[in-house]
Formats: structure tokens, C-alpha cells, sequence
């Protein structure tokens, strides 16, 4: 702490700070218990994640997208692969992009739960979190860990399909999650969306504007929770979301409560997305026809995009014609999302902090990469 006036002083909160959820430093200047300004400081968990692209081969770099948003790494493999796919021009088959539907929803659930448990906990609420994170997602987990053989970095899509077709029973197994889940989310309403403490701490706290959302660039459930009904497996479908029956989850407000509640919503969403997609999974193939060696995508560039657990998760790749890109570039929603921070705390206090950044779900793999 640093005394800069006779009323200011600045507070390192981080890079250790258990609300911070990573290493991330955030210097805040307060006047008494008033936050006037805050400034995020990144880079602490700093891998060089697209420099080590260039020295991989196309199919070794699927594995370092996993450790980028740990949390929804199977949304991560599938963002690299379309836009590798893309270059090559390849047919995927339809078995193929159900199973990438299927782990990509499932994915989308367990980080969404993980928010909802650690974001109880930063309010000061335990229970969600033994729940949330002790049990529905350890049961998603063990439903990856049959499809791919992991449970914390899994690792499923490929270019050109999905490294393994689905095991026998695996989809009932599937289907029997998704109904506890649906009857799961009136126990979390229970225990902490509507509990009176958890709202006071939350409705009217870190209010994001629709006009500043948009010039922030946020994306995903933060964009959505200020009034942006911008969805991409709606507004841009990839794969075949446009197979499927499903609305945005949209709110207005855009404080903390907002925010949470179109996670929340999400998860109904995605098991209602799963519904449709367990119930019409076709025979075929689940691989292209894509090299298995040498592979070597044509001279040019592409980028693709999808809807990630945070936001607009995209990959820019330049090739040469060699065995690795040339370039490649990441866009990070929760890069790209924390810039918002040190507009939304000022005016808010010291304890409505550790609110408003949980409330925006970052994850420091994909923050700093």
C-alpha cells in the first residue's frame, strides 16, 4: 500500500489473491474505501503460446490450445482446428460435428458451473460450490474421461473430426446427466441466485453499459448479460448449430446478478442444445479425409471463430506452405473482456471488488497465453 495524497493511496490487490483466480495484479487507487481508479496488470502467466506455434506441427499445436482457456479446452481445439480446416478446404463429417457439438455444450456446462461455485464463494456462499464443482462437474468429467481418456486437460477435436467415436452406453450415460442437470438448476436458484445476501451483493453492483460493452469489444455472457444479444452459434453459425432450436440467454442490466444469471440461464440452454443433438447423432465416419503426417495446409491465411464458455473465442493462422503456421494469433475473450475492469470499479468499494471481478469469469491461460 502507497500513500499518494492526503486522501489517496494505492492498493496492490494480487498477483496472489485468492479472488483474482490467477495470477493477476490489479493496482487500485482508493480515497478511504472508494475505488477512484484501477489499472490491470498481466503477463505473470506468459507462455509465448503463439510463437511456439511456429515450431509445432499443425497437429502438435491442438494439444497447447488446451492450456489457453483450461477450463472449455475442448471449445479451444475446435477453434484451431476450423481454422485450419478452412485453409484445407475439407468436408467434415456429420457424426463428427455432433460429437464436436456434444463435448463443445458439455464444456460450456462444466465451466459455467465453476463459475457459478467459485463466484458463491468470493460473495461468501460455500455450499454452491460442493455442489457446482463436486459433483455435476465431476460427472461431465467422467463423461470426457470415457470419450478422450482425461479429465482436467482433455483433449478431443482434430482437424479434419474427433480423435475417438463414442464408447457403448456412453450416450445414455449422457442423456441421464443432462436431466439431473435441468433439475439441478432449481437448487442452485435455491441455494444461491435468489438468496437475499448473494442479490444485495450483486443486483446494481459493476453496471456495464450496452453502449460501453460494445466499445470495450466484450463478447459472450458479459455482452449478452448488458443487453447485446450477439451469439455466434446463433448470429454466425459454425458446424451445425443452425440444426438446432435454442434462443440466447439475454439480460438488461449488465451489473453482477446479470451476469450471473445468463450463465445460469446458458446451462438450461446447452442442455436443451444437447437434448436435440444426443437425440440425432448419424452413423459415418468421425475423421475427413485429412494426411495423418506431413500435413500442409495450402499458402495463405484464414480465421475462424466459435462461441466460447467467455466470448468470441477466434484464431488467425498465416501459412507458407510448410509443416507449422507461420503465424498465428489468438483472440482471447477474457483478454479482450477484463480491459472493462478499470472502468466499471470506479465509484464502487473495496469489497464490491472481489464482486465485480468474479463476476466477469476471466481465466489467466487465455488472459496472457
Amino acid at each position: 500500500m502507497e500513500r499518494i495524497s492526503d486522501h489517496e493511496m494505492l492498493l496492490n490487490m494480487g498477483p496472489q489473491h485468492p479472488s483474482t483466480h490467477g495470477v493477476l495484479r490489479v493496482v487500485l487507487k482508493l480515497d478511504g474505501e472508494v475505488v477512484t481508479g484501477a489499472v490491470p496488470d498481466l503477463g505473470y502467466l506468459h507462455r509465448g503460446v503463439e510463437k511456439l506455434a511456429e515450431n509445432r506441427t499443425f497437429g502438435q499445436f491442438i494439444i497447447l490450445t488446451d492450456r489457453d482457456d483450461y477450463l472449455c479446452a475442448m471449445l479451444n481445439n475446435w477453434s484451431y482446428c476450423l481454422s485450419i480446416e478452412k485453409l484445407l478446404k475439407v468436408e467434415i463429417p456429420q457424426r463428427a460435428d455432433y460429437l464436436r457439438v456434444i463435448a463443445g455444450e458439455l464444456n460450456r456446462i462444466a465451466s459455467h458451473l465453476l463459475f457459478i461455485g467459485t463466484f458463491g464463494i468470493d460473495i461468501g456462499a460455500f455450499t454452491p460450490f460442493l455442489y457446482a464443482f463436486g459433483r455435476e462437474r465431476e460427472m461431465i468429467l467422467d463423461l470426457f474421461e470415457q470419450l478422450c481418456g482425461a479429465r482436467i486437460t482433455y483433449n478431443y477435436v482434430r482437424i479434419g473430426g474427433v480423435s475417438n467415436d463414442l464408447p457403448d452406453g456412453w450416450v445414455e450415460k449422457a442423456k441421464m446427466f443432462v436431466a439431473h442437470m435441468k433439475n439441478c438448476l432449481k437448487e442452485y436458484d435455491n441455494l444461491l441466485s435468489y438468496n437475499p445476501i448473494f442479490m444485495d451483493r450483486t443486483k446494481g453492483i459493476g453496471v456495464l453499459s450496452k453502449a460501453k460493452a460494445i466499445s470495450y469489444g466484450v463478447s459472450g455472457p458479459n455482452l449478452r448479460a448488458s443487453g447485446v444479444p450477439l451469439d455466434l452459434r446463433k448470429d454466425a453459425p459454425y458446424g451445425i448449430y443452425s440444426k438446432f432450436q435454442f434462443s440466447p440467454a439475454v439480460r438488461q442490466n449488465g451489473d453482477c446478478w446479470d451476469r450471473y444469471m445468463v450463465r445460469r440461464d446458458e446451462i438450461e440452454q446447452s442442455c436443451g442444445i444437447l437434448e436435440q443433438a444426443l437425440d440425432g447423432i448419424p452413423a459415418g465416419d468421425i475423421m475427413g479425409k485429412v494426411p495423418k503426417v506431413n500435413l500442409r495446409p495450402p499458402v495463405g491465411e484464414a480465421y475462424a471463430q466459435l462461441e466460447g464458455a467467455r466470448g468470441v473465442l477466434g484464431v488467425y493462422v498465416v501459412t507458407d506452405g510448410g509443416l507449422s503456421p507461420y503465424r498465428l494469433h489468438l483472440r482471447a475473450p477474457s483478454y479482450i473482456n477484463l480491459a472493462m475492469l478499470q472502468d466499471i470499479l470506479v465509484g464502487w468499494k473495496v469489497a464490491d471488488v472481489v464482486a465485480i471481478l468474479g463476476s466477469i469469469d476471466i481465466v489467466l491461460g487465455e488472459v496472457d497465453r
